[in-house]
């Protein structure tokens, strides 16, 4: 962390931010980042903490009144259980919606627990990281390709929310990007691109917290250096405010545009790397 400037938490930041939400992959940009500017995994693990926490904050801000609303129904759900009613799934299209969250949330946490340290492992092996790029591009593209489909959340299927949550699962893989294999996920299941590109950040709410979660016991007993305090603030900040404008970014796009684009530039990024590890690093 004492290495730390205000250059590379404000590229950091602003990587973070952009890439967590736009389908490019946050943790392989981050990961090629760290590799040529020479930063160490180690000594920007609570920086990294503090970036989780500004996307997550983004998120919040963006959707709040969904977050709102299915924390409402939460409450009501509990109170209809001990009742005797039951949960009563299909009661309105918000609880529904919070229950497919839960179920797509279940299959990222079993992959994350399970895999962790494996995936961990990737991210100092550049290589993979360029051919999970090359994954997210085509994953897009065949997204773009085939995901033209109206499913609303009352047709939504549990199988559905499980397809979408081993995406996103698999996107622990650096290079590999969780709103792009979300996206391709409820796309190939048929949701409309709106309803899937909504569910994609909903359900990153409780992965990007896990993550925070996580990242805040490894780094608990470490200590932000003197000096070290105003480019982690500054990254923070960065981190929410491009978090913010990707987000916004990116429901425009799916509804309205084209994903040709985001897999256009990480198949050229991802044959960059593959072919850099290979031949030259």
């Amino acid at each position: 962390m004492a290495t730390l400037t205000y250059f590379q938490a404000i590229l950091l930041g602003l990587v973070q931010g952009l890439a967590e939400f736009l389908p490019i992959s946050s943790s392989g940009h981050l990961a090629l980042i760290q590799h040529f500017f020479g930063i160490s995994g180690d000594s920007v693990l609570l920086f990294t903490v503090m970036l989780h926490l500004g996307t997550l904050i983004s998120v919040f801000i963006v959707y709040w009144k969904d977050i709102a609303r299915l924390l409402y129904e939460l409450g009501r759900c509990i109170g209809d259980i001990c009742r005797g009613r039951g949960p009563r799934i299909n009661i309105n299209e918000t609880r529904r919606l919070g229950f497919m969250i839960i179920v797509a949330t279940i299959p990222t946490a079993v992959i994350g627990l399970l895999f962790n340290k494996t995936f961990e492992s990737f991210y100092t092996n550049i290589l993979v990281v360029g051919i999970g790029l090359l994954i997210t591009g085509t994953i897009l593209y065949v997204a773009e390709k085939f995901g033209r489909n109206e499913k609303q959340i009352k047709d939504m299927k549990f199988r559905d929310a499980l397809i979408v949550g081993v995406m996103q699962g698999i996107a622990i893989t650096p290079g590999i990007s969780r709103s792009g294999s979300c996206l391709f996920g409820g796309l190939m299941t048929n949701l409309n691109r709106e309803l899937a590109v909504r569910f994609a950040f909903l359900i990153s709410i409780p992965s990007i917290l896990g993550s925070f979660i996580f990242e805040f016991k490894d780094a608990a007993g470490s200590v932000i250096p003197a000096g070290a305090g105003g480019p982690v603030a500054v990254g923070m900040i960065v981190s929410l405010l491009s978090g913010l404008f990707a987000i916004k970014a990116m429901i425009t796009i799916v509804t309205k545009k084209s994903l040709k684009g985001f897999s256009y530039y990480t198949w050229i990024l991802g044959a960059f790397v593959v072919v850099y590890s290979l031949f030259i690093g």
